[in-house]
């Protein structure tokens, strides 16, 4: 693994450099991470396209397109700026909010859709994208991260895995184990805990004892809180803990603070355990809002420029829209059998084969 230079031992440490509020002042962020003006717009980019897709989702949902839709609405700069932050042969095992990742990750939007429209487990290859399919388990995929991760170290990879999951996915065994797992085997690992403050309808402070990223130190590594509506501090934290890991010096959790300004889900009215005096608090810490802000101030983007980026944000959700209602319906054995096995059994194909027969013929 690639060792850090004297000048890099020698500068201050970038966990020591947050301020109570757990965001990095603008230009160390930029120079920790080496962002240069194209990728500051960039990251804004995403986040505006991201947010569009968001919507044009709840949009098909309410329509009666896809059976379920879980909004990140909030959540854009601790999924860009992570995302973004990670070598693009870096693996990421997503739980089933991560959606704007798997888009920055070059995978089509509609594909992942699918999933919620009922016609796939999947819909991408995750060899072809490094993101691996969205866990609906909660925490079932920190495991998956953590294995893999360890695999990558047998093979002497480079590569480096991030697993994600909500402040919720903290109470559950499976975490726990993963996190235990991985800080006595170091493996190559950064875990990313979008603390959203919800668990469904428990708030945090009811599913959650102190605070989330000081629980690594149990586990043997560090943990560190920084400010997840903030992408430049997302991106700068993501890739040193990443760093930190391809140097073969093992895990890293990183609590990314934020907030779930939509519903848990299409199914979930959150009027009926949330008060409008909490969105009200959050709101003037619009993730976006306050990049674009940033943006402008320093000369990066201008009226043209923003206005060029919502009307491609159009053209994706647009495109994406067009592209799910078209899909044709699959045979249901295909569904429920193909991407199980890369070599079936023999039993496996016969169950198949059985189930395709009980099926009624196709019109």
């Amino acid at each position: 693994m690639p060792q850090p230079s004297q000048a890099e031992r020698a500068r201050p440490s970038l966990m020591a450099q947050l301020n109570p509020e757990g965001t990095l002042p603008p230009a160390v962020a930029i120079e920790e991470a080496g962002l240069d003006r194209a990728r500051l717009v960039d990251l804004y980019r995403w986040m505006v396209v991201i947010r569009r897709a968001d919507a044009e989702a709840l949009n098909l949902q309410r329509q009666g397109e896809l059976g379920l839709w879980g909004q990140f609405l909030g959540q854009e700069a601790a999924q860009v700026g992570a995302t973004l932050a990670l070598h693009p042969d870096d693996w990421i095992f997503p739980s089933y909010r991560e959606f704007g990742m798997g888009m920055c990750r070059g995978i089509d939007p509609a594909a992942m859709l699918y999933l919620f429209r009922g016609l796939t487990h999947g819909g991408w290859d995750p060899a072809t994208h490094h993101f691996a399919p969205l866990a609906i388990p909660v925490a079932s995929q920190v495991l998956h991260a953590v294995g893999y991760a360890l695999g990558c170290k047998f093979d002497h990879s480079s590569q480096v895995v991030l697993a994600c999951f909500g402040d919720g996915a903290t109470s559950e065994g499976d975490w726990h184990e993963g996190m235990n797992f991985a800080g006595v085997f170091k493996c190559p690992v950064v875990f990313l805990c979008q603390n959203n403050h919800w668990a469904i309808s428990v708030p945090l402070e009811k599913q959650t004892a102190g605070r989330i990223a000081e629980r690594a130190v149990g586990y043997g590594f560090p943990g560190v809180r920084i400010n997840g509506n903030d992408v430049l501090t997302v991106y700068a934290v993501v890739r040193a803990a990443a760093e930190r890991a391809r140097r073969g010096d093992g895990p890293t959790l990183i609590e990314a603070v934020t907030y779930r300004m939509g519903a848990h889900s299409s199914a979930d009215d959150p009027t009926r355990y949330r008060g409008d005096d909490q969105l009200a608090a959050w709101s003037p810490r619009d993730p976006i809002a306050r990049y674009d802000a940033w943006l402008r101030a320093e000369g990066h983007l201008d009226d043209a420029r923003a206005a060029a980026i919502r009307a491609e944000a159009d053209v994706v959700a647009q495109t994406m829209r067009t592209n799910l209602v078209n899909a044709p319906v699959p045979p249901p054995s295909q569904v429920l059998f193909d991407r199980v096995y890369t070599s079936p059994s023999r039993t496996f194909q016969a169950e198949r084969d059985e189930f395709a027969s009980t099926l009624e013929p196709s019109e």
